[in-house]
């Protein structure tokens, strides 16, 4: 049962077989809300979203032909979501929370300096604009290919590129005024 893949399993639930659903969330509520927590750094609203998402999969069900990857429609509808949450709060998140699980005193230099680096790189994240920090959590974080990004933003791959591109230099200037 669970060798089945995420589009046959989504054409299942399409079909009127709602149970694979709990195997979809099983299988994605982690990336999931790993995209939309660092798209808002709010751990609560980002459990909410996520359910969103899994309840716009059931109601928009006939909308998924199976022919592209699951995985880019579901992003598809985690974005729309996000939009309605961003639309309904009308502002924007602030910076990301990092929680550590080391106590300052207890940490080697070297751990301490990549904590640090950790924490100065998720600032500087949360300092792009919203388009920047979106297709850098997509490619770097969630691992989707350019093919894939470009499915979910509905752009040319060549687009994703430069897309990319520009934000990671945005990015590497933010991180170096922060480091300062």
């Amino acid at each position: 049962m669970n060798a089945l893949t995420d589009n046959a399993l989504m054409l299942k639930v399409k079909a009127g077989d709602l149970d694979r659903m709990g195997l979809l969330f099983e299988r994605h509520y982690k990336p999931l809300f790993g995209f939309l927590y660092r798209m808002t750094a709010d751990r609560e609203s980002s459990e909410d979203m996520v359910q969103n998402v899994f309840l716009r999969m059931l109601k928009y069900r006939h909308t998924f032909k199976g022919d592209g990857e699951f995985r880019t429609w579901m992003y598809h509808l985690a974005r729309n979501v996000l939009n309605d949450h961003h639309k309904g709060n009308k502002r924007q998140a602030g910076p990301l929370e990092q929680v550590s699980g080391q106590v300052a005193d207890e940490a080697p230099e070297s751990s301490m300096d990549k904590e640090e680096q950790l924490h100065l790189l998720n600032r500087a994240l949360n300092g792009l604009s919203e388009e920047h920090r979106e297709i850098l959590v997509l490619s770097r974080y969630q691992e989707l290919s350019y093919s894939e990004i470009a499915e979910v933003l509905r752009i040319s791959e060549a687009n994703v590129r430069v897309r990319i591109h520009r934000a990671m230099a945005r990015l590497k200037t933010v991180y170096l005024k922060l480091a300062d």
